[in-house]
C-alpha cells in the first residue's frame, strides 16, 4: 500500500510538468478521474475511484431491528495502456472491504476483435447484473439471484473477448479459465491453497438491434437515453471442477473428503440467460440463473471415510436450485429515476435447516437523483424479503439512503 501511495503522489507531482508540454497532457473530470497522455497518446494513464456511504433500518419479524451507517464502497482504481492501447492494466481496491485487492490484470488487444487478459477481473460468466460494475448498479444492493449464485464476480485467470458484427447485428463469443477459488486465490501460502480443479466458462451475447451507446450496457440505467431501441440478449456458463465455496467464487470454506481421506470436491454447473433492453430512459432487465452439482459418487463427509454424501445432503454446501430476476426503470432528463425489481430464488432440494440456498422472495423499489449522468447521486431504497418455508425471521424490511460521488 505504501508503494502504491508513492506511485500516486509521483504522479501527481508530474502532472503540472506533463502539462506543459504539447506532447502531453493532463486532465482531470469529475467520473472520469485524473487522465495522463504521454508522447500524443503514445501512453496513457487514469487515476480514479468511487465513494458510496449509506444508512440503513432493517426490521426483521420476530428479530430485533437494526440501524447501520457506515461505507459501502470506497474504490481506488489505477488503469493505463501503453502502444496506443495495444496494451492495457487495471489495479483497483475497494478499501470498505476486508480483501480490498478487487482487479488486477494486464491485457493484449489483438485487432479490434480480439482481447486476451490474464489476472482478476471481473468475469462474464455470470448473471448480467454481476457483470456491471458496483458504482453502475441502479439499485441500493443486487438481487437476491446475484447474492446467492455469486459473490463479488471477480476471478483470476485467462479470459479470452471478441466482438464482431453480421451486418447491423452485434456479437459478442467470451471464454474464460479460471482457478475457480474466486479472488485473491493467487495460491502461494500453504495455509491458503487453491482448492479443487480449474473452472470453465464462456458467454455469447447478442445485439439483434445494433451497439449500445459506449458504456450504456454495463450500467443499470439508460444515462444514454438510447435514441433507438437497443436490446441485448446473452447466455454464459460455467464449470467449476472442484468448488469449495457455496457459489463457486471463493475457496476453503467447507472440506469433503474421498475414501482414503485426501480432499476431494463436487463439481458445480451454471447457466445463466439474460436480456437488456433499452430506450429514451427506459430499461429492462431480466435474467434467470440455474446452478447444479456433479460427480458427487466417492464423496464423504468425514476423512474416515465411512460417511458418504448423500445426493440432497449437496445443499447443505452449495447454492444449487433456480433464479430469476425481473428489474424495470426510467431515468428523466433532469436526473430523477425510479427503479422497481421483482426477484426470487428456490432451492434444488427440500430445504432443511442446513442448506445455504432458502427460497426466497425479493420485492425492491428505489428513488434517485443523479447529477451529470451518475457522476453524483443520492438515492433512496426501500426492499421486501420473504422466506415462505422458515418458521421464525421469514420476513425481513430494509430502508437505505445513499450517496454516492465518482471521481
Amino acid at each position: 500500500m505504501k508503494t502504491l501511495f508513492i506511485a500516486i503522489i509521483t504522479l501527481l507531482s508530474a502532472t503540472a510538468v506533463v502539462a506543459q508540454d504539447n506532447k502531453n497532457t493532463a486532465k482531470f473530470e469529475l467520473g472520469k478521474g485524473l487522465d495522463i497522455n504521454l508522447n500524443n497518446g503514445e501512453y496513457h494513464f487514469n487515476l480514479n475511484g468511487f465513494i458510496q456511504v449509506y444508512g440503513a433500518y432493517r426490521n426483521q419479524k420476530d428479530g430485533e431491528d437494526e440501524s447501520v451507517f457506515g461505507v459501502k464502497n470506497a474504490f481506488f482504481g489505477f488503469k493505463g495502456g501503453a502502444l496506443y492501447n495495444k496494451f492495457t492494466f487495471m489495479l483497483e481496491v475497494n478499501f470498505a472491504d476486508s480483501n480490498p485487492l478487487m482487479d488486477a490484470w494486464a491485457a493484449y488487444n489483438y485487432k479490434d476483435y480480439l482481447t486476451i487478459t490474464a489476472g482478476q477481473k471481473q468475469t462474464f460468466t455470470n448473471n448480467r447484473e454481476m457483470m456491471m460494475h458496483e458504482k453502475g448498479l441502479s439499485m441500493a444492493e443486487r438481487s437476491i439471484v446475484s447474492q446467492y449464485f455469486s459473490g463479488t464476480g471477480r476471478e483470476l485467470g485467462l479470459f479470452f473477448e471478441s466482438r464482431f458484427h453480421i451486418g447491423n447485428v452485434g456479437l459478442k463469443p467470451s471464454i474464460a479459465i479460471t482457478t475457480g477459488d474466486g479472488r485473491n486465490s493467487f495460491g502461494s501460502s500453504s495455509v491458503d491453497a487453491d482448492m479443487g480443479g480449474l473452472k470453465y466458462g464462456g458467454r455469447l451475447d447478442v445485439l439483434p438491434l445494433g451497439e449500445f451507446k459506449p458504456g450504456n450496457d454495463g450500467v443499470g440505467a439508460d444515462f444514454a437515453r438510447e435514441a433507438t431501441p437497443k436490446l441485448l440478449i446473452g447466455g454464459a456458463m460455467s464449470y467449476n471442477d472442484g468448488a469449495s465455496n457455496s457459489a463457486g467464487e471463493g475457496h476453503g470454506d467447507f472440506i469433503l473428503y474421498d475414501k482414503d481421506g485426501d480432499t476431494r470436491f463436487p463439481a458445480l454447473r451454471k447457466i445463466a440467460a439474460d436480456l437488456l433492453f433499452k430506450w429514451q430512459g427506459l430499461s429492462v432487465m431480466a435474467e434467470y440463473v440455474n446452478s447444479s452439482a456433479t460427480d458427487l459418487k466417492g464423496i464423504y463427509t468425514k476423512s474416515t471415510g465411512d460417511l458418504p454424501l448423500q445426493p440432497e445432503e449437496i445443499a447443505n454446501y452449495l447454492s444449487i436450485g433456480n433464479g430469476y430476476n425481473v428489474q424495470v426503470g426510467y431515468i428523466l432528463k433532469n436526473g430523477w429515476a425510479f427503479d422497481a425489481r421483482y426477484s426470487k430464488v428456490k432451492p434444488e432440494f427440500k430445504e432443511t435447516a442446513k442448506s445455504v440456498l432458502l427460497e426466497t422472495d425479493e420485492y425492491a423499489v428505489s428513488v434517485a437523483k443523479y447529477f451529470i449522468d451518475n457522476r453524483l447521486m443520492c438515492q433512496g431504497s426501500f426492499s421486501y424479503w420473504k422466506n415462505p418455508n422458515l418458521k421464525t425471521s421469514n420476513e425481513k424490511l430494509s430502508a437505505e439512503l445513499s450517496l454516492q460521488i465518482i471521481f
